[in-house]
């Protein structure tokens, strides 16, 4: 007989036994899960899943049932039966109606099958069966309500997700997720101060809840959002418990051999998205006789999406990695022998980052999709430009900085509607149009503020913004009558698909940029369409980048020095309409010749860098992040940011963390570092 006959043959009778013994009701709970992980292989698990079946049905008076309906619904789910788990699910919580697990993991399947209400009815209820905490049921009640808020922050519930995520955040602070997304909606509704302490959650305890994004829209300090995505990274990425699972393979020679470099992207956004409309041309443009693309897609499903059509077609080899681990993508990575490794997501939304941990690539760049630095030891560079990231600024990041003419691509070909008339899109046909179509999760208190006092100034003007719920354009409509200004001055754009949007923004006569979180794609979007942004610049990189832009348009006279400035120029720009003018007509008299368009030369540019970083790997140059005293910096900074220091210049600014350095050397000796401290009292 045939060995694998022979195995197989055991195995079925052994299984017939198990059955058997299921069927009578003398196979314990402890038994069925020992011989369902024994049978947790290649092809086994429809077998499981009957084992289970078979249990539940002739044992629906064990005390444990509700343990082998959870069990049972996970092998459904494996098998890809998303109804029978459910049922499963549903099962359980019956017999059971305080057992945590079920409740999360049902909320998970009904979210996958796209039945957010229901979803969130499921951990509501698990919620309400939980009133009276007990140790064993709080982290699931944790967990239950803060997928709650989670999906109805993402749905643009954002008041309902706030009060969830907030008792989420109040029951265990030491668990910072919850407190993440509850500041995020606040920014989102503009409730300021976003900063509220209770007599449950203390400022530190919000400040290191805080996600690097949402830090970016609060505070225009680069060496906190330095401290802070390291934080982050080292609490969402760790060190790999199989760090050696991904074989290292050596840098491959290849300069003046003729051979082709091997680039590959990951991203969740390579679709109809701002960072999928930003690379499409660049990705169509890249010299293929020079480099061979590898696009590693970690995002959601689509479906019609002619954007990732156009990825799809441009690249040599497109994966879809979303369904594989960590673990498997990174072993995917290595196996393509991919020579140079873009990371095009950083900290944000569907982000991969662990997979760069493995280090499936010599060299692993950070590009295009987040607005910072990694601050991880496995980014060794980081692709922007000289206003962005001037040579000083490069203190604030742990990458070695290498240089494109504009860090924000954009893509020439995408479609834009025919124009609307003003009073299609809502706006007064005569008045002075400011807009600014940035989130609302960037605009703070401050910039508000200053738009406010735009208006006061500039009679028979509106300002237009982006529509949010009705709950916050009736806010800040209530806040703009609080400054003496008519609410129906400020006039909301509803949201529209994306050719439509493009080609409304011309209607507006100047774009007024946020601070500190300026805008990025949305800039470019409204330079493309001829509307001037005015913006003043900062110290990070989200408060730099539209500088970038603006220069890269031609148009640098719109980069203001200070907020002061920007208010002036605002004011300005209206009085004298010659001026404004004569600055739409540079723009279109420049539009196609500009940095901000040559999309041609951005990617001969990428191809260089790709070249140069594989020249000094090939030389054993590669850059090794520096992380010294990060975490001090990130202790400094959180008491620093608490005094709302909204703009100063470079120099005050690291005078107050030079001489915190020194007082905290004080107390016991600081190792140097490449930053602000080079062992020297202040």
């Amino acid at each position: 007989m045939n060995v694998n006959n022979s195995v197989a043959s055991n195995q079925a009778s052994v299984l017939a036994d198990v059955l058997e013994r299921a069927r009578t009701q003398q196979l314990s709970l402890a038994d069925l899960i020992h011989v369902a992980e024994s049978l947790n292989g290649p092809g086994l698990q429809t077998q499981v899943v009957d084992l289970y079946k078979t249990w539940i049905a002739f044992n629906d008076t064990n005390p444990l049932l509700h343990l082998a309906y959870f069990n049972y619904a996970v092998g459904l789910r494996a098998i890809g039966d998303v109804a029978g788990a459910i049922n499963a699910l549903r099962s359980g919580v019956k017999v059971a109606p305080t057992f945590g697990p079920a409740y999360i993991n049902l909320g998970r399947a009904l979210e996958d099958c796209g039945l957010l209400d229901q979803a969130v009815l499921q951990w509501q209820a698990y919620t309400e069966e939980t009133r009276d905490i007990t140790p064993d049921r709080l982290n699931h009640r944790v967990m239950a309500m803060h997928h709650m808020g989670r999906v109805l922050e993402s749905a643009g519930r954002q008041e309902a997700a706030e009060r969830i995520l907030l008792q989420a955040f109040e029951l265990q602070p030491a668990k910072l997720e919850a407190g993440q997304h509850w500041l995020s909606a606040r920014q989102h509704q503009c409730k300021w101060p976003i900063f509220t302490p209770s007599t449950h959650v203390s400022l530190r305890q919000i400040v290191d809840a805080m996600s690097s994004m949402s830090l970016s829209c609060y505070a225009d300090d680069p060496l906190f959002q330095l401290a802070k995505a390291h934080r982050y990274g080292k609490s969402l990425v760790g060190r790999p418990d199989d760090i050696g699972g991904v074989e290292r393979k050596p840098v491959r020679q290849k300069s003046g051999t003729g051979q082709r470099l091997r680039v590959g992207y990951v991203s969740s956004d390579l679709r109809e998205h701002a960072v999928g409309f930003a690379l499409s041309e660049v990705m169509e443009l890249h010299d293929k006789s020079r480099v061979e693309i590898f696009a590693y897609y970690c995002g959601e499903p689509r479906t019609n999406d002619p954007t990732q059509t156009r990825f799809k077609n441009a690249v040599d080899c497109w994966r879809d990695i979303a369904s594989l681990s960590d673990l498997e993508a990174a072993r995917q990575i290595s196996a393509d022998e991919i020579d140079i490794l873009i990371d095009v997501n950083g900290y944000t939304k569907h982000a991969r980052a662990k997979i760069f941990a493995y280090r499936p690539a010599p060299v692993i760049v950070n590009f295009c999709g987040y607005p910072g630095t990694m601050a991880s030891p496995f980014h060794q560079y980081m692709i922007t430009d000289e206003r962005a990231v001037p040579p000083e600024n490069e203190i604030y990041f742990t990458e070695k900085v290498l240089r494109i003419p504009c860090t924000q691509p954009v893509d020439r070909k995408r479609q834009i509607a025919p124009r609307p008339s003003r009073a299609q899109a809502g706006l007064p046909e005569n008045a002075f149009v400011y807009a600014s179509f940035n989130g609302t999760q960037k605009i703070t208190a401050g910039c508000f503020a200053r738009w406010m006092t735009i208006l006061a100034a500039t009679p028979g003007s509106v300002l237009w913004l982006l529509a949010a719920s009705d709950d916050v354009n009736q806010r800040l409509r209530d806040m703009a009558a609080q400054s003496g200004i008519a609410p129906e001055r400020i006039i909301f754009a509803p949201k529209a698909l994306n050719p439509d949007h493009l080609a409304r923004i011309g209607l507006a006569d100047l774009f007024l940029d946020t601070f500190p979180y300026g805008a990025h794609s949305t800039a470019a979007d409204a330079i493309t369409m001829g509307l001037p942004v005015l913006t003043v610049p900062g110290k990070t990189f989200a408060a730099r980048f539209c500088a970038s832009i603006v220069a890269a348009a031609g148009i640098p006279e719109m980069i203001c020095a200070t907020p002061e400035e920007y208010v002036q120029r605002a004011i300005a720009l209206h009085r004298d309409r010659k001026s404004l003018a004569a600055v739409k007509e540079s723009l279109l008299r420049q539009r196609e010749t500009s940095v901000l368009r040559d999309m041609n030369a951005l990617a001969h540019r990428l191809e260089e860098l790709f070249w140069q970083m594989q020249g000094e790997a090939e030389r054993g140059e590669t850059p090794v992040p520096d992380l010294t005293n990060l975490d001090l910096y990130y202790e400094i900074g959180a008491e620093l940011v608490l005094a709302n220091m909204e703009f100063e210049d470079n120099a005050a600014y690291r005078k107050r963390y030079s001489e915190k350095l020194a007082q905290w050397n004080d107390f016991a000796p600081l190792a140097r570092d490449s930053r602000l401290w080079n062992g020297q009292t202040a």
